[in-house]
């Protein structure tokens, strides 16, 4: 794991203020679920798309190995926790 990308990660993480941390691309179906499963537990989000920050998407999956969209942290309890993609969250969120 490259330390620059996860210090993204982290920096993110810490100026967001949310419950959540989400990375996701324009058209994702995945990722306006995962919005929409989020809200539903009305737990917030702060969102970064890949489509409007050159070398987002790199960095996040150096850090993480998580090739596709949405990318999902927890960030509740004060730690960065790498929860996963829609699937993951979902089953997480139980």
């Amino acid at each position: 794991m490259s330390d620059m990308s996860e210090s993204v990660i982290m920096e993110h993480a810490a100026s967001s203020g949310t419950d959540f941390l989400m990375y996701t691309s324009d058209f994702c179906g995945y990722c306006n679920a995962a919005k929409r499963l989020l809200a539903s537990k009305k737990f917030t989000c702060k969102e970064y798309n890949y489509n409007h920050h050159d070398g987002l998407r790199q960095a996040v999956v150096a850090a993480t190995g998580h090739q596709t969209v949405p990318v999902i942290f927890d960030l509740r309890d004060g730690q960065v926790m790498f929860i996963g993609g829609f699937d993951e969250t979902r089953a997480y969120l139980r």
